[in-house]
């Protein structure tokens, strides 16, 4: 695992205030790391066999845990669990379980919690009860609202709602407790996204529902006013969008061609069209064209981009905090490389050679990427052990985990293999459920 950024408060596992460039985080040495979550000030990772660490500020609760904040401790409360994903809010936590169960902990004082009771803040990791009926594939952390998405195929929304991030028609009042997206009802959605106070649905088929803050042009409507209602991102129609990710007041689209397109708050350069103009529109960001992108993500003010032909990580945006990796702190208007030694996953393994008693690996090691995250003014890589020749993830080939119940060629050989008589409860109920 790689850092940098901003880890004035431990949220990036290092001893000094700023990391400029990439750097190891001892902690992970050895380490399978399945998903990261970055919060303003705290992040959340996720090992492969569903153990949870965190670190970072702990004010609030974010941490779930009362240990010192510079070193990643386990939520030992999830001990019991096997968590499978993990988002962060500006102070607060969701995590998921195998199961579809939704746990929550931290800042609870706008509802997003989804704990009925609203309490300030929770310190230990509680169970999200409305919807324990409900088997969740996916849950997102906007700052101070919550998203869920169910393998039935619907969106629930909670929490703050001043401008209409929750979806649900209305703005002002928060929520407290889980709500259906009604408008949304039967569409089939592949992803669920959340910015600063903005919310994105992506159907299985490319086509791209935002709704909240929009006063930077967030949600690319070409207008900036804010939507209660989920809204149609019509210019990026024809664009077949496969992943799209959201930055505080800005979003990043990725296409199945492995285009970006960015649009929303611009000032610091996020948006990578060499200028600070805000964009009320999706614009592709040009400077990436020619190079296959398969990953994207955003911070606060941030975006990164990678490139697997090249092993390459591009960033551009707000540099203040040492998040774009480029041994500054200038902002950068278009992408610029982040400093390290990348391999391609297709490049030859450097060989162990002896040079004067040193080996390669002492004296330049390469990192090939597996997975890219951003969040808050901080930055993660988490790269690949010698071992493992598995490609980097690409984020534009829908996984299996994570999804709704779809139709699927395994699914039906298996109904189909069950010979006669009584079908199980387990069939009846995914036919139900997909049909």
């Amino acid at each position: 695992m790689l850092c940098w950024g901003n880890a004035s408060y431990g949220q990036g596992l290092d001893d000094e205030e700023i990391v400029l460039e990439p750097r190891k985080c001892e902690f992970f040495e050895g380490k399978r790391v399945r998903d990261v979550g970055c919060g303003r000030r705290h992040s959340v990772f996720l090992l492969e066999d569903g153990t949870v660490y965190t670190c970072g500020c702990n004010d609030l609760g974010q941490l779930g845990h009362d240990k010192a904040r510079k070193k990643p401790e386990q939520v030992v409360s999830l001990d019991a669990q096997n968590i499978v994903a993990v988002s962060c809010g500006e102070a607060h936590t969701l995590a998921l379980n195998d199961k579809g169960q939704v746990f929550a902990w931290g800042l609870g004082s706008d509802g997003q919690l989804g704990l009925s009771n609203i309490e300030d803040l929770i310190r230990v990791p509680r169970t999200v009860k409305s919807l324990s009926e409900v088997h969740i594939a996916q849950v997102a952390c906007g700052y101070w609202h919550s998203l869920a998405l169910a393998r039935g195929g619907q969106i629930f929304s909670w929490g703050q709602n001043k401008y209409g991030q929750l979806g649900l028609g209305m703005q002002g009042a928060g929520v407290s407790s889980p709500q259906v997206v009604q408008s949304l009802q039967g569409v089939p959605f592949a992803q669920i996204s959340a910015g600063g106070s903005h919310s994105f649905g992506l159907t299985l088929s490319g086509a791209v529902f935002g709704w909240g803050s929009n006063k930077f042009g967030q949600l690319g409507l070409s207008e900036n006013d804010d939507r209660h209602f989920p809204a149609l991102l019509k210019a990026l129609r024809s664009q077949r969008v496969v992943y799209i990710c959201c930055g505080e007041d800005h979003t990043a689209a990725l296409t199945k061609e492995g285009g970006v397109f960015t649009f929303g708050a611009g000032g610091y350069g996020q948006l990578g069209h060499n200028t600070t103009n805000h964009e009320v529109n999706p614009r592709k960001v040009f400077e990436l064209m020619g190079n296959v992108v398969t990953q994207i993500a955003c911070g606060r003010q941030h975006t990164l981009a990678f490139i697997p032909s090249s092993g390459k990580i591009d960033s551009f945006g707000l540099g203040g905090n040492g998040q774009l990796g480029t041994r500054s702190t200038y902002n950068r208007m278009s992408p610029a490389p982040v400093k390290g030694c990348w391999r391609a996953h297709t490049d030859p393994v450097p060989m162990d050679v002896d040079l004067n008693g040193l080996s390669i690996s002492e004296v330049e090691q390469s990192f090939c990427v597996k997975r890219i995250y951003a969040g808050g003014d901080q930055s993660f890589a988490h790269y690949a052990l010698s071992q493992d020749d598995s490609p980097p993830v690409d984020l534009r080939i829908t996984r299996p985990d994570g999804q709704i119940y779809t139709l699927s060629n395994d699914l039906i050989q298996k109904w189909l293999n069950h010979g006669h008589g009584r079908l199980s409860p387990e069939i009846t109920k995914t036919q139900l459920k997909i049909f």
